[in-house]
């Protein structure tokens, strides 16, 4: 696993969002990790009406889709090093930033804040 992708990319990835044209790079860093706080992250935003997600049937497809690796950490990993992001209140980039960094991997995102403070960029992009 040379990165762990945030929900944003997951659901472009699994999508085929024309967004990932922007990222061309990502295709050499497959396997794509994923962290199960995604999957939970996107309950939440199915549960909020933000998106239209099957579960069971997608987290499914991800865990059998070879192009994914889902990182099964322990949680008491992920909560040792989120203590230390006090940065961001949003749980889940808190959550997926400290599964990058206690993988010692970059975290593959799109988002301003995580990019300022957590997520380096690919050494092409920078």
């Amino acid at each position: 696993m040379k990165s762990v992708l945030d929900t944003n990319f997951l659901i472009w990835i699994v999508l085929g969002s024309e967004r990932l044209d922007e990222y061309r790079w990502l295709e050499r860093d497959r396997p794509w990790g994923v962290s199960p706080v995604s999957f939970l992250e996107l309950e939440f935003l199915g549960e909020a009406g933000k998106l239209e997600v099957r579960f069971p049937d997608f987290m499914d497809a991800v865990m059998r889709d070879p192009r994914f690796v889902v990182d099964e950490i322990p949680l008491l990993t992920l909560i040792r090093h989120s203590l230390e992001l006090r940065w961001t209140k949003d749980p889940f980039d808190r959550l997926l930033a400290a599964h990058s960094a206690a993988r010692r991997v970059p975290l593959c995102t799109a988002d301003r804040l995580l990019l300022r403070h957590h997520a380096p960029l690919p050494r092409e992009v920078r």
